[in-house]
Order: structure tokens, then sequence, then C-alpha cells
């Protein structure tokens, strides 16, 4: 809760460190990423996030989200919380970034500069149970029709950008074509 998260401008140059609560608490604009798994089916894998997570405690969200440490790549960062979250080694590609700026619950504030990546597995997810509850597979279609349904149910940062990148990652690549 007390690590730091890595504090940058728009154009992602890095100005600083703060600790994460802090920076969430402030509304302080850092580094984040966001992994999106999909299955060789084209199935997104989603994740429940913990009940006890500092916010959106019990709300789906993509496949693994975080913040790099200091001095690491959003890459490495995407790669290593993947194994640590969900058990998962994939190959990840980076998709785009995106900024948003969201009021959570607990009255944080999610600002972030969030680098998002995809990739194909079908490897079982083991899962750590002080950061995830649950996991499931959802089309892309399915998942767009739960998040217009009930909203409240996902995370602030799949609902801005879940439909982008299911329009930036063409079909053929979603099913490991």
């Amino acid at each position: 809760m007390n690590s730091p998260v890595v504090l940058v401008d728009a154009d992602d140059k890095q100005i600083g460190l703060m600790p994460k609560l802090e920076a969430h608490q402030k509304g302080v604009l850092h580094r984040a990423f966001s992994v999106f798994i999909f299955n060789s089916r084209g199935e997104v894998l989603l994740q429940r996030r913990a009940f006890g997570k500092y916010h959106s405690e019990g709300l789906w969200s993509n496949t693994c989200c975080s913040h790099p440490l200091p001095d690491e790549t959003t890459q490495a960062a995407a790669l290593r919380r993947l194994k640590e979250e969900m058990g998962i080694q994939a190959e990840v590609h980076f998709l785009y970034s995106f900024l948003y700026k969201s009021e959570l619950d607990k009255g944080l504030i999610e600002h972030e500069l969030d680098h998002v990546f995809w990739g194909v597995s079908d490897e079982k997810p083991v899962l750590n149970p002080q950061e995830v509850g649950d996991f499931k597979y959802i089309t892309p279609s399915e998942l767009a029709v739960a998040i217009k349904s009930n909203p409240d149910d996902f995370t602030e940062w799949l609902k801005i950008c879940f439909q982008d990148v299911i329009n930036r990652i063409p079909q053929t690549k979603q099913n490991g074509s």
C-alpha cells in the first residue's frame, strides 16, 4: 500500500514518486498498465478484484492491472503482475496508452496514464487470493452487453477502455490465428 507509484506528466515523462495510497487520495497523475488476455476462442479473461482491496473491491476488471515499480518498464511490470495476480506467463504486446481521471469508492481518485497490453493464452489461471477473488472468460460482445446493463459491476478503467481495446485488436489476433 505504501509502495511508490511513478508520477508522470501528460507525455509520460517521470516527474517524481509518491506512495500509492497518497497518489489515489490526491488524484495525482501516475503511470499504470492494464493487461487483456484472450484465449484461443477469442474470449477475454476477466478478474474479479478481491474483497479487501483498497478500492474497487469485488468489481470485475480486465485480466490484470497495476503500476510499474520505479525503474521498471511497463511491459516488465505487466508480465510480473500477470504472474503474481493470475499465475499466468504469456507474451504481451503494447497496444496503446490513454489518460483518464475517475472518482472511485472510498473517496479515492484514479488519475492514470494507462499503458494497455494484450496477449493470447489458454493457460489456466492460478489466482492470488489477496488480489483476485474470481475469474471468468467472456466474449467481447457479451462483455459489452454486461457493461451496458450493469456498469456498477465493473471497474472504471475497464468501462473506459474496453471497446477501444476490442477495436484495436484485429479479430484474427484475438483468436490466435
